[in-house]
């Protein structure tokens, strides 16, 4: 294991579940010059620096930490809801890291065994060809019709909510391309007016979640059976369960939640 000299956020996972730390009433990522857990003798540790600077060190372990009077592991969804929101989005980074170094282990265009050569970057060293951590991007579709939005349950949700008509970005076409075919194909809806919203990392394992807020046009809901198990308008008062604050689909429905409350307020 390196030496460390300085304070540093240890990111500890095994599998989906990260090391939390308890203080007092507060939850914290672990941090200080030695690790919480002693990593394996052949462990990679890798080193990442957050946007506000914090340097961070994660690696896995591969047991499950047995729980303590300091120390409990969670998982990396769940983190969200007890772990300042900068060290979530840390605990997220390390994790898609952590996948991609464990998937690139040899290259996708002669199969020789890969060299890491930077904290993202590993390049074979018969081919020469480059590999960085690859982000799916997929687009978030909030559809308004008149006082209502579209949202369906997708049947690989991991619960009952029911949410925005989402998808993978295809090769060659734009995000707002994407929106249109994606609504088309989910639901048999044309839409118009999209416009971009925001976007969020989503570290599982790796993706990029682009929000546009779309108007409908024209055609009646014919789901894509294979996708969808139900899906319909509804107006702010009937809403159905929708997604748990840490998702940028839920961020979306609460503006426009916002946005309704304030038309009807005038």
């Amino acid at each position: 294991m390196e030496t460390i000299t300085e304070q540093v956020q240890w990111l500890v996972f095994f599998n989906d579940q990260i090391l939390i730390e308890k203080r007092q009433e507060t939850f914290t990522l672990p941090q200080g010059i030695k690790p919480p857990v002693e990593p394996e003798k052949e462990t990679i540790i890798h080193s990442m620096t957050t946007p506000k600077g914090v340097v961070c060190k994660a690696f896995t372990i591969d047991h499950e930490f047995e729980e303590n009077e300091r120390f409990f592991m969670t998982g990396l969804r769940a983190s969200y809801d007890c772990l300042p929101y900068s060290q979530y989005q840390a605990a997220g980074k390390a994790h898609e890291i952590i996948h991609w170094d464990k998937n690139s282990n040899f290259c996708p265009a002669c199969g020789t065994p890969t060299e890491k050569r930077e904290p993202i970057m590993k390049k074979c060293p018969k081919c020469g060809n480059e590999l960085y951590p690859a982000i799916s991007t997929a687009i978030l579709a909030l559809v308004r019709k008149e006082n209502s939005i579209l949202l369906v349950h997708a049947l690989n949700f991991r619960g009952t909510f029911n949410s925005l008509v989402a998808g993978f970005l295809e090769t060659g076409e734009t995000l707002e391309e994407c929106v249109a075919r994606e609504v088309l194909e989910e639901t048999g809806l044309k839409v118009k007016n999209i416009t971009y919203f925001g976007n969020q990392p989503w570290p599982y394992p790796s993706g990029l979640m682009v929000g546009f807020i779309a108007d409908y046009e024209s055609g009646e809901i014919e789901l894509q059976k294979e996708e969808l198990s139900s899906g319909a308008f509804y107006a702010v008062d009937n809403l159905p369960e929708i997604p748990r604050k840490m998702s940028l689909a839920r961020k979306m429905i609460d503006w426009w939640i916002e946005e309704e409350t304030k038309t009807d307020r005038n």
